[in-house]
This record gives C-alpha cells, structure tokens and sequence, in this order.
C-alpha cells in the first residue's frame, strides 16, 4: 500500500484498472455512468441520465404547506410536483452523529439555547411560513423526497454547519496524535459566530492550509446560497449538488483512489479543471483513455453490472445468493449450490456464509438498495462460526458510504440490518416493471385459463338456459391456450358443447394477453364476459 502511494505521488501510477482502486469514467450524449473498481472488482455504480433530477444534498426556501399532527410532520413546497415530507424530529436542532467527537473551542462561550422539543414545531413554522430545508432522501415510488431543517455543506476535509455552532472530529481517525493536531487545527480556523464545522476522516495527516481553503471554499458557497434565500421568495432552489462526474471527481479525488480513466476528452479536461482546484498533484491521475468498444466493454465492467441485475449471484465457493426486493424489505437467501469442498460440512458451512457476507454488503452497494435487509444464512452450529460471518459482514460495509446497522444473527440464522436509501436503487432507476405481468414476472398457466374460461362459460350457458335462449357461442383466447383446448382439454369441451343448445366457437389472438378472454353472442356479436 506505501509503495503505491509512492507512485501516486510520483504520477507513476498505471493505467490498468486491474491494480488498486479505480474510477471508470463513461461519457455518451444520453448517459453518464461511474464505476469503482478494487483490484478489478466492480464495487460502486451511479448512472446519470439526460432529463434526471437529483436533488439530494440540494437546499431549498421552501412554504409550509399544511401539517400534519397525526404523523407528526409537514408538507413543504420546495417547487416539485411532490411536496417535501419534513418530520417534526427533522426540524428540531440536532446534536452530533454518535461517530464525532464534540470539541470545545477557546473563547467561544457556549451559549445556553432553549430546547426545543417536536411540540414546539407547528409553531415555529405555522403553515404559510417560509423554511430553509436540505433534501436528505430523493422522491421513492410515490412518496416525495424527505428533508431536514438541519443543513450541511460538505468540502474535501471539512463539512459546514451554517446554523449550528457545534464542532467534531471523526472518530474513524483513531491516532491519539493525530487528534490533537487536528484539535489544534480546529482551534485556530476562523469559522464565523453561530456556524461549525466537522474535520471528516480524509482529514488525516492534512496539512493546516489545506482546512484553511477548503473552509473558505466552503463559506464562499454558503454566502451565494444565502444571497439566494434573501433576495428570492418561496420556493427556490438555493443550492444543488454537483452533477454525476463533478462529484464523483471531488468526492473520489482523496489518496484512497489510484486513478481515474475517461474515454471522453471533454469530460477528462472538465475532471482535471475541477482536480486543479483541489490538489494540482490530482490531475496526475486522470487519465483519459481511447478506445474503439466500449471502456466498460474493454475492462470487463458491463458483464459485472450484467450480473447485478441478475436474481442469483454465484459466490467463489460455489455457493450463490439471491436477492429479492420487495416492497417492504430486500431479502436474500444463501445457498450450499455446488460448493462439496471440504469433508468438514462446518468448515463448508462457514465458507458459503463469510463469502455470502461479503458479496452482500458488495451488492447492496452495486445494486443502491436499502431499507430493511434480511438474510438468510445457512444454519451454522458453532457461536463462533456465527460471531466470525457477523464480523465479516461488518468489516465489508465499511467502504459503505451510506450508514448501516447489523444486528447478530438470531438463533434461526437471520441476519437483520438496515442500509440508508437516499435515491432510487438500481434497478428502479434503469428498469420499469413489465406491461405483460404488471410486475410480478409471472402469469397464470394456460391450465389456470383453461378452467377460468370453463367456468365462465357454464355460468353464461346456465344462464342461457334459465331464459330460453340459444345460439352460437364465439371464445376469443389467447393462442396458448387455444392449443390447450385442442389437447389436454377438448373432451371437456365437447361435453360442454353438448350441454348447450349451439355450438363453441373458439377463436385466437397471439396478440390478446394470456390472461385476457371474452365470450361474444354470434348473432349480436355482443360480448356476454370479457376479461
């Protein structure tokens, strides 16, 4: 690992997407696609689309529309065709995430603050006020996106609490030295009265200038969000966050990625002016690269995405996963498959599992999904066994950007977690559910059909019978089951064309959903049923 970030220092590092960690930069007039490959393993993948409208992280001057007592909440009109859901618990001043460590500055007085509580919410902000908000989650299905009164603006070292005073470091910088450096660092930034600030993890081993741009970097954008607010009425957009490739350049430009590869040479100068900004020794790792096929095509990344759309995913081992999303949560279910390895069935057991929660954490990542997770891992006897895959589900997740919790798995082999969903997953965003099926991906079974339309059919000959009347009877129905008719069933049919005073006219329609059927009178040309 040293001797890579020698390289990159250096500007030796290769152009292969095989060797460290790599961004995959795919630029066409309709898409924008970024990948994150580890040693060739695709780990990370964001899609933008010409006419998407990202909105999370965005800032808006929003109207309280109408509030709802019995949710505990707000409807606020920030100009979308949904309104934003606000929580009454969204809108009260948040302390700091249990992951930062509070830090007292010299010669601020902390001032005492009335508390506020959810009751005080409604009238703080009656309906008609105006409000400052932050999307936290985008629009899902039919629901609007979810915001918060608690806004923050993140650069590369720092994050900028414009209305809270509060100050922290990451606890994921675990150096006792390096802690108090950076308290040190903290102490003597120039953050104006009434604001704070966050030293995130990249932190590390940053020098002192750099916090001091970054912060200021960072009160610059505040005050053209401010000017914004002050001089526009509700509802406008103050703020948005950068587009696919603007993030991904600044949000990945850290020590931790090697390089970045574009196969678009405007979308590469654009990377590099905005590399410039943040680090001059940056621009050396973004390469842009030609390529006849596809780049993805060219390092094996679209038969890795290929995969993530794929139910069942095959472990190392032999084992597989599949994964299921539902409306309420997303399952996942480990299997044995083909993995006979050792003659030790503990040790198998255990193989499949660590395995399966590793390429878990990997594919909630890959796929976007979240919301509650439940997998099923094969029984395992041993508490240790168990202790072993939790702790391998637990080191996976945490190159997860969003926040996740794990619980032990119970004495049923159910693990149970939640991962923060802050758009759309994958496949909701690229997929949309079929026309034929409504979404179930199954049908009814030409014998299902078959019995349905029988049925239909002696309750209309029934019922023909009971008011005198006769006649031709015309079946439309699907070619499928038409060839039903002609095999399984048509001694049945012909018993029930006996039982009628005219004849069963059956007809077919390869264009007429399988599901779908109609009984029509010959002489009126009527339909009687229709499905």
């Amino acid at each position: 690992y040293m001797i890579q970030k020698i390289k990159n220092a250096l500007g030796l590092t290769s152009v292969d997407p095989r060797e460290g960690r790599t961004i995959i930069v795919n630029s066409e007039t309709l898409e924008r696609r970024t990948a994150l490959l580890e040693d060739g393993v695709l780990e990370e993948y964001n899609v933008e689309r010409n006419g998407d409208d990202n909105i999370v992280g965005g800032i808006f001057k929003g109207r309280v529309k109408n509030i709802e007592q019995g949710l505990k909440a707000m409807f606020v009109d920030i100009g979308l065709d949904k309104n934003a859901f606000l929580h009454f618990w969204d809108a009260i001043p948040a302390a700091l995430d249990g992951g930062l460590e509070e830090i007292r500055r010299e010669g601020r007085t902390q001032k005492k603050q009335k508390k506020i509580t959810s009751k005080d919410i409604p009238s703080i902000y009656p309906v008609g006020s105006e409000i400052m908000i932050q999307v936290s989650k985008g629009a899902i299905g039919n629901k609007g996106p979810r915001v918060t009164t608690n806004i923050s603006l993140a650069g590369r070292y720092l994050v900028l609490m414009p209305y809270s005073d509060q100050f922290g470091i990451s606890r994921r910088i675990d150096d006792p030295k390096e802690r108090q450096r950076l308290r040190k660092i903290m102490q003597r930034l120039s953050v104006p009265e009434g604001m704070g600030i966050i030293m995130r993890t990249v932190a590390t081993s940053t020098r002192a200038r750099h916090f001091v741009r970054d912060l200021a970097m960072l009160l610059e954008q505040w005050e053209q969000v401010d000017d914004i607010r002050n001089n526009k009425s509700a509802p406008a957009c103050c703020f948005r966050e950068p587009d696919l490739v603007e993030g991904t350049a600044t949000n990945f430009l850290t020590d931790e990625v090697d390089k970045i590869i574009c196969d678009d040479e405007k979308t590469t100068a654009h990377i590099r002016e905005i590399a410039s900004r943040v680090s001059r020794r940056a621009k050396r790792k973004i390469h842009y690269l030609y390529s006849k096929q596809t780049i993805f095509e060219r390092f094996g990344i679209q038969k890795q995405i290929d995969e993530a759309f794929m139910r069942q995913v095959w472990l190392p081992c032999g084992g597989y996963i599949v994964i299921d999303e539902t409306e309420a949560l997303i399952s996942v279910d480990v299997n044995t498959g083909r993995n006979r390895g050792s003659k030790d069935v503990d040790k198998v057991l255990l193989q499949t599992n660590i395995e399966a929660a590793e390429e878990v954490a990997r594919q909630l990542r890959l796929r976007n999904i979240g919301g509650l997770v439940v997998v099923d891992f094969i029984d395992m006897r041993h508490r240790r066994d168990q202790q072993a895959v939790y702790r391998a589900m637990k080191e996976r997740l945490k190159r997860d950007k969003a926040k996740t919790q794990v619980l032990q798995i119970s004495s049923v082999g159910l693990m149970e977690m939640t991962r923060q969903r802050l758009n759309e997953s994958l496949l909701d965003s690229t997929l949309e559910p079929c026309s034929y099926c409504q979404g179930r991906g199954r049908i009814k079974t030409t014998m299902s059909m078959s019995i349905e339309i029988q049925r239909s059919l002696n309750t209309v000959i029934q019922r023909q019978k009971e008011n005198d009347e006769d006649g031709d009877l015309i079946v439309m129905v699907n070619t499928d089951v038409l060839n039903r008719f002609k095999s399984e069933d048509s001694k049945i049919l012909m018993e029930l064309e006996r039982s009628h005073s005219g004849r069963l006219i059956f007809r077919s329609d390869a264009n007429l959903h399988r599901e779908r059927f109609a009984i029509i009178d010959a002489k009126s040309e009527k339909p009687i049923v229709q499905y």
